[in-house]
């Protein structure tokens, strides 16, 4: 038997290949699936078979491309009621693999379609060896019940509850679990790094898994969840559709730094896509800066939307080629073009650049004393509850797309994050809505906590 995880950082979201008697099994696909058919061409199988584990809302899936370039059914629950050819799954549900026989649970609670796969070698034991378990149980945490349009999430988070103690409880200690994410996810708020357990482990280190009764379940999983992006309902749309393949993507056009600026002058959206530093020592006015070093996909998603049509500045044509292919994974795919020779371009045309001061920690902690900066700190609710700057106020990246934080005057903002890439994305967007005097934290909450600097640990001030 051939077994494989295909692990993507960026989106922290696995995927695996099962095969066997010359066939293969592809779960829960990327939307870019050339990975899957080279493995198979180096496996020597053939992909008959595409199983999804749910709706996923965070990815755009390519079940559909991968369909239709081997030719392989496409499994899914029958609640999601799927708007392309697939074979609906329900409880007991089997497949024969080679030796591996495959079986389906229903496990609704992330969403209502949600199945978990157990995985039994027939070569080797009658026993079940594994069980991929989609965004019902992940290494450490559990999906998230706030997914849904149809259930609310008190009516998830039960059905979730009854899914892991009557199903996945049920089964042997010694069954190997498989999530659909990791650490860094959205699908869940407390996931531990590592990429694979044990029913066993989880059973007695899974936080979820440790609360007693249905009622307390349901309460302590429907309260203080993670902000939920806007592009994550139209991405479940997607894959109950079927995404277009990526070959069909047009190609990006080269724009001049005047037609750039054109296009700025018209309000469109300017997405600088280096590294913090070099976009803080200089960049076009009105472009946000979102890293390709970090969860790139997730945070244009959710800043920018699925229809925001950005421009791209990059150092290289390789890293325009990157960013277009990363932003397609989430459903972006209408990006209007790349700025040719990048800011070198932009500056040798004459065009003005804007700088964002940096500052260390240390330097930060000099500022305070003296009462010459105010703080914000942009982390998300979790992080600010476990350890913050005394002076700082709170307002999360994750909600600046509908509100941004109130700046009262006209000090130096001090803006943080834990490590310096997302208060670079807020000091971008504060800055295209026309503020001044913000100051990036280099490091982050990180840097401070290291220098053994003051931190306290309270309820937020939202600003």
């Amino acid at each position: 038997m051939y077994f494989e995880q295909f692990y993507l950082n960026c989106l922290a979201h696995a995927s695996y290949m099962i095969g066997s008697g010359g066939e293969a099994a592809v779960v829960d696909p990327q939307r870019d699936v050339d990975l899957y058919l080279e493995a198979a061409e180096e496996q020597k199988l053939q992909i008959r078979h595409i199983f999804e584990t749910h709706l996923h809302a965070d990815f755009v899936s390519g079940h559909k491309e991968l369909a239709a370039r081997t030719g392989a059914k496409i499994y899914i629950g029958a609640r999601a009621e799927a708007k392309f050819p697939h074979v609906s799954l329900t409880d007991g549900f089997q497949l024969k693999l080679g030796s591996v026989r495959i079986r389906i649970l229903e496990t609704p609670g992330h969403t209502p379609e949600s199945l978990c796969m157990v995985l039994t070698d027939e070569e080797k034991s009658c026993d079940p060896w594994a069980v991929l378990t989609g965004d019902t149980l992940f290494i450490g945490d559990v999906g998230r019940p706030d997914l849904s349009r149809t259930h609310t999430a008190q009516q998830l988070a039960g059905m979730l509850y009854d899914s892991l103690h009557q199903k996945l409880l049920a089964l042997p200690d010694s069954v190997l679990v498989y999530p659909a994410h990791g650490a860094g996810s959205l699908c869940g708020r407390n996931m531990r790094a590592e990429r694979s357990s044990t029913i066993g482990t989880e059973r007695l280190t899974n936080y979820a898994l440790q609360i007693k009764g249905r009622e307390e379940f349901i309460q302590q999983l429907t309260t203080n969840l993670p902000t939920r992006p806007d592009y994550f309902l139209q991405d479940a749309e997607i894959n109950r559709s079927g995404a277009g393949a990526m070959t069909d993507l047009l190609p990006l056009s080269a724009l001049t730094p005047a037609e750039v600026k054109s296009r700025l002058d018209q309000h469109a959206n300017v997405l600088d896509v280096r590294p913090v530093d070099q976009f803080a020592a200089g960049h076009v006015p009105g472009s946000i800066n979102i890293a390709l070093s970090g969860q790139f996909a997730s945070w244009a998603g959710n800043i920018l939307g699925l229809d925001s049509d950005p421009i791209l500045v990059a150092e290289t044509e390789a890293q325009v080629e990157e960013a277009r292919t990363r932003l397609a994974r989430v459903g972006v795919e209408g990006v209007s073009g790349y700025l040719a020779g990048g800011v070198s371009a932009w500056q040798k045309a004459g065009l003005p650049l804007v700088v964002t001061p940096q500052i260390s920690a240390n330097e930060l902690g000099d500022k305070l004393r003296g009462s010459s900066v105010r703080v914000l700190d942009v982390r998300r609710e979790g992080e600010w509850r476990a350890g913050h700057i005394p002076q700082a106020k709170w307002h999360a990246l994750d909600v600046f797309p509908h509100q941004l934080p109130v700046v009262e005057d006209a000090r130096p903002l001090a803006i943080h994050c834990k490590s310096g890439y997302r208060s670079m994305i807020a000091c971008s967007l504060l800055e295209r809505a026309g503020h001044r005097n913000l100051i990036n934290v280099v490091g982050g909450y990180d840097a401070w906590h290291a220098a053994g600097l003051p931190e306290v640990s309270e309820q937020p001030v939202k600003v």
